[in-house]
């Protein structure tokens, strides 16, 4: 069975198409200190399934384990993906994965360090989201330089270089146990915590930015720390939106050696082009696409636009110095 919506935000920045496809449990078994649960797609199609995601929905509470995820297509041949958290302690719950790239895989397996807690999902989906599509393929990552200070019962953590991005999230990477909230100018304001429980670490240190642009050439994050220590912050991540020009290419008409040239300046008395891969990027966005990087850039001096010549002011001109000539030779006729 699949389900389809489609979201829009009031602001008109996101569109969200949002494919569910259900899972079956085909087995589950315990192999020396570890426990699988293994899944295929409840309804096989003959297209490729993607998913950008998998959740999970289950009765237990009061755990935190690490899984390790795997794909196949026979349930018999599987391949390593990636590994998560998956919890619910309190208030506290993570139950999806988010994978790094979207995955075409129709069975798939979790694989738990044991399951003392005798943890079962009574539910289990893969989730295509074209918004995650294209921010997987469009965001970049990095580490920017950043400084603490620390007053009034607050941290507050200066971080250089964020002038005119457009901001996906922040990541806080510290080794202190800690629940905080933590704000930034702009109205973003979320709740982190990065916890134990049974030698477990389960954690959220990431802060959305919901694509804000910083203006100044510092930003901003205040942590709250009331009567609680400050935390140790050992450095940033920061995600955020690259400004990627996706264009169609034929591969099989190109040669080796071939090469695109881009040309890019600041005039705004230009209007934005509307083309047709607008209207398709969803399909573009779920096949394979081929990444061009930017070489040497030339700065090229573009020479001022000379302004046209007024031939109204040559004529004045023109006329002007012809009744001075007349009127001179007037006078000296007159005098003679």
């Amino acid at each position: 069975m699949t389900k389809k919506t489609k979201r829009n935000s009031s602001e008109g920045k996101t569109n969200e198409t949002r494919e569910t496809y259900l899972m079956r449990l085909i087995n589950s078994y315990k192999e020396e200190d570890n426990f699988f649960f293994d899944y295929k797609l409840a309804a096989m199609r003959n297209s490729d399934i993607i998913a950008t995601s998998m959740e999970l929905s289950t009765g237990n509470t009061g755990f935190a384990k690490q899984v390790d995820i795997f794909g196949g297509y026979d349930n018999i041949h599987w391949e390593y993906v990636q590994s998560d958290m998956l919890y619910v302690v309190d208030s506290k719950s993570k139950l999806s994965i988010d994978f790094f790239r979207p995955q075409k895989y129709t069975h798939y397996r979790l694989k738990f360090a044991n399951n003392l807690e005798q943890i079962s999902f009574y539910a289990v989906d893969l989730v295509y989201s074209l918004q995650t599509s294209e921010e997987t393929f469009f965001i970049e990552s990095f580490t920017p330089e950043f400084s603490v200070e620390t007053k009034d019962k607050m941290t507050k953590i200066i971080i250089n270089g964020l002038k005119n991005l457009r901001l996906c999230d922040l990541q806080i990477e510290t080794g202190s146990m800690f629940i905080r909230n933590v704000k930034v100018n702009g109205g973003n304001q979320k709740e982190l915590y990065n916890l134990s429980i049974n030698g477990t670490t389960y954690n959220d240190t990431v802060l959305p930015l919901n694509r804000l642009i910083s203006e100044s050439d510092t930003f901003t994050v205040y942590i709250i720390d009331g009567d609680d220590k400050p935390i140790n912050i050992k450095g940033i991540t920061v995600r955020y939106y690259a400004d990627d020009l996706v264009f169609q290419g034929n591969a099989f008409q190109r040669n080796e050696g071939d090469v695109y040239k881009l040309e890019f300046g600041s005039d705004f008395t230009r209007s934005a082009p509307v083309y047709d891969i607008g209207r398709y990027k969803n399909e573009i966005l779920k096949g394979p696409i081929d990444k061009l990087a930017l070489s040497n850039i030339v700065y090229v001096k573009i020479e001022p636009e000379r302004e046209p010549v007024s031939y109204k002011i040559i004529f004045n001109i023109v006329v002007s110095a012809i009744g001075i000539l007349l009127a001179a030779l007037i006078i000296l006729k007159l005098k003679k």
